[in-house]
C-alpha cells in the first residue's frame, strides 16, 4: 500500500507543469505583472522565470538584482512593500505587448516589451517598444 502512495506521489509531481514552482503566464499582462513583482519582491529567480532567456537579459536582469541587493535594509523593504500601478497593456500584435506602469515606491513611469515564445508569454528587458 505505501509503495502504491509513494509511486502516485512521484507520477504526481512529475506531470506538474510548474517549473521551479512557478505556474506559466497565461498572458502578457500576467508575464508582466509576474515579473515586476518578482523584482520587488527580491525574488530573481522568479523573475528569470518570466523572462526571455538570453545572455542580454540575463545581464540585464543581473544589474537589476546588483543594485537591489546594494540597497539597505530599509530601501529592499520599501520595494518589498510597493504595489504595481499598471498604467496601459498596449498589445502590438498577437506575439507581442507593452505594459506602461510604475510602482507606488518611487512612482518612476517603465515600460516592458512582452513576447510570446513557443505558446509562453516571457519578458523582454533588451527591447524597448
Amino acid at each position: 500500500m505505501k509503495k502504491s502512495h509513494f509511486l502516485f506521489l512521484i507520477l504526481f509531481l512529475s506531470c506538474n507543469p510548474k517549473k521551479d514552482g512557478y505556474r506559466k503566464a497565461e498572458d502578457a499582462l500576467d508575464a508582466g505583472r509576474e515579473f515586476i513583482n518578482a523584482q520587488l519582491q527580491g525574488d530573481f529567480a522568479k523573475a528569470s522565470f518570466y523572462l526571455v532567456s538570453d545572455p542580454l537579459n540575463k545581464t540585464l536582469l543581473d544589474n537589476r538584482e546588483k543594485s537591489y541587493r546594494e540597497r539597505d535594509r530599509e530601501g529592499r523593504q520599501q520595494w518589498r512593500t510597493a504595489s504595481i500601478n499598471i498604467l496601459e497593456v498596449k498589445q502590438v500584435n498577437d506575439t507581442m505587448a507593452c505594459m506602461f506602469f510604475q510602482n507606488s515606491f518611487d512612482k518612476v513611469a517603465d515600460t516592458l516589451c512582452i513576447v510570446k515564445r513557443t505558446d509562453t508569454w516571457l519578458v523582454d528587458i533588451s527591447r524597448k517598444n
